[in-house]
This record gives structure tokens, sequence and C-alpha cells, in this order.
């Protein structure tokens, strides 16, 4: 694994760097802005994830600051690792949390060809016409929000996204997880610890890579 310093002087660190599909995950934040981490979710899933599919590089993005008070911050984070891959002729985006609408404005990249948006906060003023003909697959834990303690965006908001995605022309699939919370993993005492429900998140994002046409392996 590589990791580079982006031009707005976040990091990226990525699989298989120069491979002509990647994966680009990006990471949420909270209201009080913070430095940059790697996220434990997208840890998580790219650990998993990067054996079964050995021709795609997976890239994960540290911001400088995580918070959605600092979204446009984040996003020209998102596009400065999109641009240090200039050897992809195409790019999944994997947004988790505020992940989502980065992974959204990111789109504006016309090698963006699909979006999975996981536990997405996609706020009404985002624009989503760059969306239009790609593929989008949203998933969210049913019981996101609910206990304390986990803050996250409610189902109910990323289902009302979802149909402002279809009538700006993306073709959208939409599905819960029951009983899973606001993310995938946490990070305990330096280990990644699954939370509820990890295996079906990881189910899930595995059936939209292989609907994306990533070549996996057994």
């Amino acid at each position: 694994m590589q990791e580079i310093s982006l031009a707005t002087g976040a990091h990226m660190r990525i699989t298989r760097p120069g491979s002509g599909t990647v994966v680009m995950c990006v990471n949420g934040g909270g209201a009080s802005p913070r430095p940059g981490n790697w996220s434990p979710t997208i840890e998580w899933l790219v650990d998993r994830l990067a054996p079964r599919y050995p021709d795609a590089a997976f890239a994960e993005v540290r911001y400088r600051v995580r918070s959605w008070k600092m979204l446009p911050s984040c996003i020209a984070d998102g596009a400065a690792a999109l641009a240090a891959v200039p050897d992809a002729d195409r790019v999944v985006m994997l947004g988790f949390s505020m992940g989502g609408a980065v992974s959204i404005a990111c789109a504006a990249d016309d090698r963006v060809s699909d979006l999975i948006a996981l536990a997405p906060w996609i706020p009404e003023e985002l624009v989503l016409s760059q969306l239009a003909g790609d593929r989008v697959t949203i998933l969210h834990g049913s019981i996101d929000g609910v206990i304390p303690g986990i803050p996250g965006v409610r189902p109910a908001h990323s289902l009302r996204a979802a149909d402002r995605l279809r009538a700006a022309g993306a073709q959208v699939q939409y599905r819960r997880i029951p009983g899973a919370v606001h993310g995938v993993a946490m990070r305990r005492n330096g280990r990644l610890v699954p939370l509820p429900r990890a295996g079906a998140w990881l189910r899930d994002v595995e059936q939209a890579m292989d609907q994306a046409g990533l070549s996996g392996g057994p």
C-alpha cells in the first residue's frame, strides 16, 4: 500500500497504484472540526474488498479536517485524490456518511461511473445533475440514529435523497440493512472491531461492486 500527500495537504493511501479502475473511498465527519483520520468503517471494508477485486485499486482519503461544517474543504480533498490517479480510466466512488455528499460532488469527474453510498448524508442543496446516467447504490442501517452515542443520518433522509437522485436521472438502488447502525466498524485499542451487521454491509457492497462490473474473485 502506498501513501500519497495530496495537493490540498490531505493524504491518500492506495493499493495497486496504476490500476485502470479505482475505488475511491471517502469518509464522514461530525459537527466539530477535527483532524482527518483513516476511517475504521472504510478500512474494515477495504481489508476485505481488495483481495476479492484484484483488478481494482482501492484508495482511502484522509481529509485535512473532517467536519460536515467544512464540506467544501472535504470535497476539495476528494477532488485532489481523483487528480492523483491520472492513470485511472474508471472510478467507483464509495462514500460513508458525509462521504456520500463528497462522492456526489466528486462525480463531476467524467471517469466516475458508479457511486456506492453507505448511510449517506446528502444535503438538499447538493447538485445531483452530474450523476445522470450513473449507477447509484444507497445502503442504510435500519436503526441508524436510534442508538444513543452513535449519531447518524436517518434512513428516511437517504430514502428521500434516492428519489431526488432518480429525478436527476441516476439509476438508483436503495436497500436498508435490518439491525444495522451508523457504520460498519469502530477502532478500539488500535484494533478494528466490527459493528452489528458488518457482514451484511460487506455482502451488499460486494453486490454493488459486482453490478458495477468489477471483476471479483471467489
